[in-house]
This record gives structure tokens, sequence and C-alpha cells, in this order.
């Protein structure tokens, strides 16, 4: 598979499942500037992986899917370790976390800061990431 044919969506042909985490929103210690780095500020987080299907039942068993349950906990765990200077540090975070998964093809990370700019509803960045086992 090329990295130009893999699927950004789920996909019933190529046996992808989407999972994701839509506008999570936590209090995080991000940013470069002083006042950044004493006071918390929100940050909205999105995240879309394209998990392989393994063919097996799924039996109604956790243990047979991706969790998006402990994929939100890391994604916790990493926001919460203490302060991030870059909003780009923090998506590679995340993406290193959704990619460890031996069945995740790909994932795509939204990070958005929401109280920065005042004149903007957010400002953020989106990266994508692909295994490098496909």
């Amino acid at each position: 598979m090329t990295l130009g044919s893999i699927p950004k969506i789920a996909s019933a042909d190529g046996m992808i499942r989407h999972v994701f985490i839509k506008n999570l929103v936590l209090e995080s210690l991000i940013g470069i500037y002083d006042f950044e780095k004493e006071k918390e500020q929100r940050v909205r987080i999105n995240v879309d992986l394209a998990v392989r299907e393994t063919g097996q039942p799924i039996e109604d068993n956790i243990e047979n899917v991706t969790s998006y349950e402990q994929l939100t906990n890391g994604i916790k765990d990493i926001v919460q370790s203490g302060h991030t200077n870059l909003v780009e540090t923090l998506a590679e975070s995340i993406a290193e976390l959704g990619l460890k998964s031996a069945n995740t093809i790909s994932v795509r990370v939204r990070v958005e800061k929401l109280d920065i700019v005042s004149e903007a509803e957010s400002v953020g960045v989106e990266i994508e990431r692909h295994s490098p086992f496909i």
C-alpha cells in the first residue's frame, strides 16, 4: 500500500475503521510566553485514526477494538504532564500515542488554543502521521 492510497476515513473495501475523538477540551499549560507558563488555557483536541480491521469478530469485547477511552486517557496524561511550549509538540505527542497500536494505519491530530487570540475562535495546528509499518 502506498501512502497515496491510504484511506482518510472508514472504508468497507479497505477494511478500515474510523476511530475518533471530537472536540475534547482540556486545560493545559501551553505556550512560549511567560503568562502562558503561569496560567492554564483551554485547548481543543480532535483525533482521527484509520484502524485496520482484523476480520475477526468483535464479540462485543473491548479487547477486540481500538479503545477511544484509552486514547482519551492517554491524551489527558500528555496534556497534564507539564508545560509544553508549542501546539506542534503537543500534536506530535498525541500522534505518537495514536500510532502505538499495531492496527493503526494513520492518525490525524488537530490542536487548537481557544483563548489566545480574542478575534479568532481558535488557532492551532493539524498534522497527519502514518504508521511506519504500512
